[in-house]
């Protein structure tokens, strides 16, 4: 009964080990284009960005939004804003991708996404 027990608990005690790391990590913007990263902000700092020469986003009490691009169909900016929960904005056409990072995604065994 006891081995049961211990082999129910210990894994789901690692399992929130690893929930409370992620959590507690610092979530920041990474910005790609052409799939080439070409900027990180953290996103407790308010700032406009400009990426390449037709997209715009912003950083704004702690998400983040396309506010222009100069493609014709412009769903990244009516995409939902993004934020310390996780999310990606992509703009297909200008091959621009806002992601939302942790600290420690580099280390590849953190989660990699939050479904809400």
């Amino acid at each position: 009964m006891v081995l049961i027990i211990s082999l129910i608990l210990i894994p789901c005690a690692m399992l929130w080990g690893d929930i409370k790391e992620a959590e507690d990590a610092d979530p920041y913007l990474s910005v790609l284009l052409d799939g080439e990263e070409i900027g990180i902000y953290p996103l407790d700092q308010d700032r406009v960005i400009k990426i390449g020469g037709g997209n715009s986003c912003e950083i704004k009490d702690g998400r983040v939004r396309m506010i222009h691009a100069d493609c014709p169909d412009q769903i990244c900016v009516y995409s939902a804003s993004i934020g310390a929960e996780g999310g990606v904005i992509v703009c297909l056409p200008n091959k621009v991708i806002l992601r939302i990072r942790n600290s420690d995604s580099s280390a590849g065994d953190g989660l990699d996404a939050v479904v809400s």
